[in-house]
């Protein structure tokens, strides 16, 4: 995303969800917990701009995606998403499910790590977004479910029919989204759907420590390989191959490069720029 804006000024406060930043790690908290955390129509389009203001002013460096209470997220509120849109023509349908599909893009294109943090429920919506993000960290208790299919709509939802294969493969991916049936930790971890399982209770910890890890990195690295996973997603090899010397040409003329090489020269740790 582009660091550049106009003259709109930052948004200091938001309506469906809890942002709080500090030393370059980025925590947003989804504010339902007597909801489960579903999303509304506010609630997509608060994820979207404000993946957009954090990425255009470049000081967060990763970022935690978790929700509040008893489970991650519930997906798309019954009453506020499934009921008020039986009321929508064609067009307002259309740039409904275009919005939900820019978070989606929003996350896999902001230049800082996403890790979500799962525990209990990541459903429907909330399972989109946790499969969007760069990292999942999840309880024992986390379980995932695709559930459009069961709404009598498409499985490939918000990219999911497109991430999903990527992640797991086209066989789990056409189980789980034709299905729609849940898919707990101990099996998500083995399909390859959990980045890390941690002991009941610490997936926020447990999160908030990589985003640390990653912070403290060479961010315009992490850039790049974030850059790179997503477009090479549907490259040839001999594009791919193209695009990953132009992208090592211009780091190796960094910052980061050369203070590595001073660091291990001066056997010290290095103190990273992010340029």
């Amino acid at each position: 995303m582009s660091p550049f804006t106009g003259s709109a000024r930052r948004t200091a406060d938001w309506e469906h969800l809890r942002l709080q930043v500090a030393d370059g790690v980025a925590t947003v908290t989804l504010a339902r917990p007597e909801k489960l955390n579903a999303l509304t129509f506010g609630a997509y389009a608060d994820l979207r701009d404000l993946l957009a203001e954090l990425s255009r002013e470049r000081a967060v460096r990763a970022l935690v995606l978790a929700g509040e209470g008893r489970g991650f997220c519930s997906g798309g509120d019954v009453d506020e998403i499934i009921g008020a849109t039986l009321a929508l023509d064609t067009a307002q349908l259309l740039d409904f499910n275009r919005m939900t599909g820019q978070v989606v893009r929003a996350i896999r294109e902001c230049p800082f790590p996403v890790i979500a943090a799962v525990h209990g429920v990541a459903a429907g919506a909330g399972a989109v977004l946790a499969l969007a993000s760069d990292f999942r960290i999840a309880d024992p208790s986390a379980r995932f479910a695709f559930l459009f299919t069961r709404v009598g709509l498409s499985g490939g939802d918000m990219g999911a029919a497109y991430l999903l294969p990527r992640v797991v493969g086209l066989g789990h991916a056409t189980r789980l989204l034709m299905l729609g049936e849940p898919v707990r930790a101990p099996e998500a971890e083995r399909i390859g759907l959990i980045s890390e399982l941690t002991e009941e209770g610490h997936a926020d910890e447990a999160a908030g420590a990589l985003a640390r890890r990653l912070a403290d990195g060479p961010a315009l690295a992490h850039a790049q390989t974030k850059a790179l996973l997503t477009a090479e997603l549907d490259m040839p090899l001999a594009a791919s191959v193209e695009l990953d010397a132009a992208t090592q040409a211009l780091l190796m003329n960094g910052e980061d490069y050369r203070e590595f090489h001073a660091s291990f020269m001066a056997k010290r740790p290095p103190k990273w720029q992010g340029r």
